[in-house]
C-alpha cells in the first residue's frame, strides 16, 4: 500500500496529537491493556511452526520431512534419528513460546529468569507425555478408520481428515492447559478452529476413540466431559445453557457449566446439549435435537420423541 501522500498531508503535530490521544485511550479513557513489562508477543506463525514439528515427531513416517536429515527419503532406519532433531527444534520453539505467553495469564509480573525456569519446566514436563498422547491419538485414529465407512485407511485420516487435525491440536492443547499454560494451549486450538471450524476448548476432558466425522462447526465448552468412543457430527454443540453473574453483572467465572457425555454415545449432526447434564452411556442423540436435561444410559432421542413429551407436559 503507498502511504506516502498521506504521510506528507500529515504534519508531525498532527502525528503527535494522534500518539497523545491514543495515550489517554490507554492510560486513562479506557484502560484495558497488559501491565507488565513489554515482552515480545506471542508469535502464531512461531507457533504453527512448532505445531507442525511436533506433528512430524508423533508421525514421522506420514508427516515427516526427509530433507531435515539431508536425504530424499525417510527409511524406517533413520525415524529415530529424525524424531530426535524433530523434537530440539520443537521443543526449544515450545520454551519461547512458553516465555512469551505465560505473563498473560500469570496473576502477578513474573521476572525473566523465574519465566524461562517455568518455561523450561513445563516443555520438560510436556514432552515426557509425548508417548501417551500419541497412543490416545492412535485410539482416536482408529476410531475414525472404525466410525467411517469413507475411510480408506489410516493415511487418508493423518493426512487429510479435519476431525484428526483438530483432535491432535487438542490433544497438544489439553497437555499444555493442565500444565498451567492456558494462554498458549488456547492460542493452538483457536488455530486449529481457524483452519478446520471446529471449535474445542483446551480445557474439556476427552476420553480415547473420539472421532469427530466431518466437523464442521463442532463446539465442544471448556468443562465438558467426554468419556471413550464417543462419536460426534458436524455442528454438534456441547455448550453451557446459562451463564450466572454476581451482584455486579460480572459473569462468574469456573462453573461447571457444560455436558458429561459417557462412553459410547452417538451425537448426530446439528444437535445442541447444553448445561451441566449427562448423556448416559451407550446413547444417541438424533440430529438437530435440543437438549437440556440429562438421560439415562442407553437412550435414543430424537426430535419427534422430545416434541411428544413436550405436548404430554403441556397438557398434564
Amino acid at each position: 500500500m503507498n502511504i506516502g501522500p498521506l504521510n506528507a498531508q500529515l504534519q508531525d503535530t498532527e502525528i503527535n496529537s494522534i500518539v497523545a490521544g491514543l495515550r489517554q485511550s490507554r492510560d486513562v479513557l479506557h484502560n484495558v491493556r497488559y501491565r507488565g513489562p513489554v515482552r515480545p508477543p506471542p508469535s502464531r506463525e512461531d507457533i504453527v511452526e512448532t505445531l507442525t514439528q511436533l506433528t512430524r515427531a508423533l508421525f514421522p513416517a506420514h508427516h515427516g520431512r526427509p530433507d531435515l536429515n539431508g536425504h530424499a527419503e525417510l527409511t524406517p532406519e533413520m525415524i529415530d534419528d529424525y524424531v530426535g532433531k524433530v523434537l530440539k527444534i520443537a521443543l526449544a520453539s515450545l520454551t519461547d513460546q512458553l516465555r512469551r505467553t505465560l505473563p498473560f495469564t500469570a496473576e502477578d509480573t513474573i521476572s525473566d529468569a523465574e519465566l524461562q525456569r517455568q518455561a523450561v519446566a513445563i516443555t520438560r514436563e510436556f514432552a515426557g507425555g509425548l508417548p501417551g498422547i500419541r497412543g490416545l491419538l492412535v485410539s482416536d485414529l482408529r476410531a475414525a478408520h472404525a466410525g467411517d465407512p469413507a475411510s480408506t485407511g489410516y493415511s487418508e485420516i493423518l493426512l487429510v481428515y479435519p476431525g484428526m487435525m483438530a483432535v491432535i491440536h487438542y490433544r497438544l492443547a489439553h497437555a499444555l492447559h493442565r500444565l498451567g499454560a492456558r494462554f498458549l494451549a488456547r492460542q493452538i486450538c483457536e488455530i486449529a478452529h481457524s483452519l478446520t471450524g471446529i471449535d474445542i476448548h483446551p480445557g474439556a476432558e476427552i476420553g480415547a476413540s473420539f472421532f469427530i466425522d466431518h466437523g464442521t462447526g463442532v463446539v465442544i465448552g471448556e468443562t465438558a466431559v467426554i468419556g471413550e468412543r464417543v462419536r460426534l457430527y458436524q455442528a454438534v454443540t456441547l455448550g453451557a445453557r446459562s451463564f450466572p453473574a454476581d451482584d455486579k453483572g460480572a459473569l462468574i467465572k469456573g462453573r461447571l457449566r457444560h455436558p458429561i457425555v459417557e462412553d459410547d454415545v452417538v451425537i448426530y449432526a446439528g444437535a445442541t446439549i447444553l448445561g451441566r447434564i449427562t448423556i448416559g452411556r451407550g446413547s444417541t442423540i438424533g440430529g438437530s435435537v435440543w437438549l437440556t436435561h440429562s438421560v439415562p444410559p442407553n437412550s435414543q432421542i430424537t426430535q419427534a420423541q422430545l416434541r411428544s413429551e413436550e405436548r404430554y407436559d403441556r397438557q398434564g
